[in-house]
């Protein structure tokens, strides 16, 4: 089923983001954490493709797992900030092979070191290549409410934006934020700019300090007063921190439904326990406006 038709059949959907292991030997770990993630029945599960397509076996080895062992529709992500036309077109003739009908296609980060294929320069380039290659792909784009560390104006992503939903993107997830506002915000230029396609909320829960250090780092995304003096407060204690994350990323989760947001995607960061106590918190709310 094309993740388009189920964002389109549903009042909300919620969707969990697992990521596969860089080396062979905690592949199993990986798969068994991608299954138990799986029984929560979430609405579909991405999984991440590696820098420059390193874990690319591995993407494709827990993507089918998901799909064949645990009936689940699930959307593999494909990059091309290091890959040639040819990788690109033999991991498409792989996903198909395997009877994906989704893709994310994005740029994605650049490898450690530091080697860029010039094949693809954006983003819109890849989804392009995705159209040619099978023109009924259902294929997601990513976005960033605080603005692509990349673009020195707001103005200039939104237009950078609009041309992945020209090139065939049907629908949008948000990388992680911690500020509602910001999205809202974000939702409204994104209609401004006369974008309506289904924007996934991307919700990160963070569990250590060292996740939001390397996630912020990497994202540039703005880390709010209140969730600073939570990290402050509850840093040095695992367990206190874990729960902290959890219920604010479930408090966020909730304040979008009320608000009508319809779409909500979790980076579950491989934690069967942590995306089992947000879908615990957040599953009332979800069935109540599914069943309106």
């Amino acid at each position: 089923m094309k993740i388009i038709d189920i964002l389109n059949s549903k009042n909300v959907t919620l969707s969990f983001e697992v990521f596969p292991p860089k080396t062979e030997e905690i592949l199993e770990t990986a798969q068994k954490n991608a299954a138990a993630i799986a029984s929560l029945v979430p609405d579909f599960m991405s999984v991440t493709y590696g820098a420059g397509g390193g874990t690319s076996d591995f993407t494709v080895h827990i993507a089918k797992a998901l799909k064949s062992d645990c009936h689940m529709e699930v959307l593999p992500h494909l990059t091309c900030v290091s890959s040639t036309k040819e990788k690109v077109q033999a991991m498409l003739e792989r996903f198909k092979a395997a009877g994906f009908e989704n893709i994310m296609a994005l740029c994605g980060d650049m490898p450690q070191d530091g080697t860029v294929c010039t094949d693809y320069t954006h983003a819109s380039e890849l989804v392009e290549h995705i159209k040619q290659f099978d023109s009924s792909m259902c294929i997601g784009g990513a976005c960033y409410p605080d603005g692509h560390c990349e673009c020195a104006r707001k103005e200039e992503d939104i237009r950078n934006l609009k041309y992945k939903i020209d090139a065939g993107v049907d629908f949008l997830t948000t990388q992680m934020f911690f500020d509602n506002a910001v999205f809202y915000n974000f939702l409204y230029r994104l209609r401004e700019a006369g974008i309506d396609v289904p924007v996934l909320a991307g919700i990160m829960p963070i569990t250590n300090t060292k996740i939001l250090g390397r996630s912020v780092a990497m994202s540039g995304t703005t880390v709010p007063a209140r969730y600073k003096a939570i990290t402050d407060r509850f840093g040095d204690s695992p367990e206190a921190m874990k729960q902290a994350g959890i219920i604010y990323a479930s408090e966020q989760i909730i304040d979008l439904v009320a608000n009508g947001i319809k779409h909500i995607h979790v980076y579950s960061m491989n934690r069967p326990d942590v995306a089992a106590a947000i879908m615990a918190n957040v599953r009332p709310v979800v069935d109540y406006c599914n069943a309106k």
